[in-house]
């Protein structure tokens, strides 16, 4: 069964059209100010409304206080909750929504424990830790250090690129790949590329989609 795929922090309604036309499974949008992807309640509505079908949105938090969360979901139709900071299954559970908890992994990480305190997730996104850093930091982590057994369905993130994908998904089977700054567009500065956040480069994207999904 192919892996499916999801583009998060879109910003721009021509990078959504890029995206669900290269197959992704689903888009993400960030709610966190400290975000160079963060997006308004207003931008958001927007964004979602112009999803086709079969697209799911995802709403990516960070410690959101829960009022917050409620004005968003009153304003934009998000299909899965993504909780990316401190939450606990309490805090995911309480807004009736599906939703998937992303954990940083570290060597001392206890993914098994993690699966079942949040055995209401519908599963586990794991990206890099960067201390500081709740996510899109364009780190990677050893794969290695996921259990075969984890009962929950893993999502796999951090320093995911067209170059690494298939070798991710090769690896790791996991249920869904997750990227951001690794299929963003280049910008110059000081002299040297680099990722121009929150700004998608069409190329990258269909050809992350295609090496994830053929392999």
């Amino acid at each position: 069964m192919a892996v499916r795929v999801k583009i998060c922090g879109i910003t721009r309604v021509q990078d959504l059209h890029v995206a669900c036309d290269a197959g992704a499974d689903a888009l993400g949008f960030v709610f966190y100010e400290k975000s160079p992807r963060n997006l308004s309640i207003e931008a958001a509505a927007e964004l979602v409304r112009t999803l086709p079908p079969f697209v799911q949105s995802v709403g990516l938090f960070v410690n959101a206080d829960a009022a917050f969360i409620r004005r968003v979901l009153d304003a934009v139709p998000l299909d899965l909750l993504q909780f990316h900071g401190d939450e606990s299954p309490a805090d995911c559970a309480r807004h009736g929504r599906p939703y998937i908890k992303a954990i940083r992994v570290t060597a001392d990480t206890d993914l098994l424990k993690c699966a079942a305190d949040f055995e209401t997730a519908r599963g586990l996104l794991l990206d890099a830790y960067v201390p500081g850093v709740p996510g899109g930091t364009g780190e990677s982590f050893d794969w290695k250090l996921i259990p075969s057994n984890l009962p929950k369905p893993i999502v796999l993130s951090g320093g995911l690129t067209p170059v690494n994908v298939a070798a991710a998904v090769q690896q790791v089977r996991p249920w869904a790949v997750d990227v951001s700054s690794g299929v963003e567009a280049a910008m110059q500065l000081n002299g040297a590329a680099v990722a121009a956040k929150g700004i998608k480069d069409a190329h990258k994207i269909a050809q992350f989609i295609a090496k994830a999904k053929a392999t």
